[in-house]
């Protein structure tokens, strides 16, 4: 078993797959907790969870990288910003009232934004193959929001909910490319866990105004399994594959995976909730599998003569 995670762990297009499993529990948890849970604190919660569980196993190996983190703190400030704090308390906001077509919609930008923050950033340039595979999982996204009447596009209006979508998709678009900074003398579980606490840094000031206003925390079983749920494999689990993708295959690469969400989420549905999978469903889901494989796959070279 050993032997065969390290092989998984060094092909990463194998674990492309993962951080967009757990993130599609992830959104199904959010929108159950809605109601009963307070976006912030739910935030707050699955990174605590995440933290608690990463710190002792690289606790020692942190101390001796004090000095990177010191020299780096910027960096690392600024993915807890973007892609603990920024993003998660922004989507789980905007999921008290955004229409699910709409978020399905909205977060399956991310393929989009993360080349344009690669660009505008100076990490990454953007070729053609890799434009080809956005455009083609793009048009699977949309074909199953659109539940395949393209018309239908037309009748999603970008209220204040959406708005926070596109912040919140934005925010860890930034975060995915920035993780191509990070400084090799800073080992990959150290520097989550030291971006884990930067965020959580930044989101304890809206915590605080959260709970004055009067923001009750959910205890019941169910609400706390489902924080470890995502604290365990949405945070934690999520984080450590998308950052080994990121640093292997690039922050444009990696973010096409994320049209995946959608095809975890329509199983997800189907499964729990009982809703049917249709044809507009299995057309758009080819679309969203082919974009990733013209993506992903490793293009092939001449023969040397």
């Amino acid at each position: 078993m050993r032997r065969a995670l390290t092989a998984l762990w060094a092909r990463p297009v194998w674990l492309l797959w993962l951080p967009p499993a757990f993130w599609a529990g992830n959104l199904v948890l959010g929108r159950a907790l809605g109601p009963v849970f307070p976006p912030v604190s739910l935030a707050v919660g699955r990174w605590l969870v995440a933290l608690a569980l990463l710190a002792p196993f690289i606790a020692r190996q942190a101390w001796h990288e004090r000095g990177q983190l010191a020299r780096h703190w910027k960096l690392i400030a600024a993915c807890g910003a973007f892609g603990i704090a920024g993003y998660n308390a922004l989507g789980y906001l905007a999921l008290r009232t955004v229409p699910a077509a709409s978020v399905a919609f909205l977060n399956s930008t991310l393929p989009l934004m993360v080349p344009l923050a690669a660009v505008a950033l100076g990490v990454e340039r953007i070729g053609a193959r890799v434009l080809a595979g956005i455009a083609i999982s793009f048009v699977g996204v949309a074909w199953i929001v659109a539940r395949g009447d393209l018309a239908s596009l037309a009748a999603l209006r970008l209220d204040g909910g959406e708005w926070l979508v596109l912040v919140a998709v934005a925010n860890y678009a930034v975060y995915s490319v920035l993780l191509r900074r990070r400084p090799p003398a800073v080992s990959p579980l150290v520097f989550l866990a030291a971006t884990m606490a930067a965020g959580l840094v930044v989101l304890m000031p809206f915590w605080m105004v959260e709970l004055a206003h009067g923001a009750r925390i959910a205890t019941d079983a169910g609400s706390v399994a489902a924080v470890f749920y995502i604290g365990i494999f949405a945070s934690l689990l999520a984080f450590i594959v998308w950052g080994r993708c990121v640093a292997a295959l690039g922050a444009t690469v990696t973010g096409v995976s994320f049209h995946l969400v959608a095809l975890f989420t329509a199983l997800l549905a189907f499964l729990v909730l009982g809703e049917p999978v249709r044809v507009f469903h299995l057309a758009g889901i080819g679309f969203i599998l082919l974009g990733f494989f013209v993506t992903t796959r490793r293009p092939v070279r001449p023969p040397r003569l």
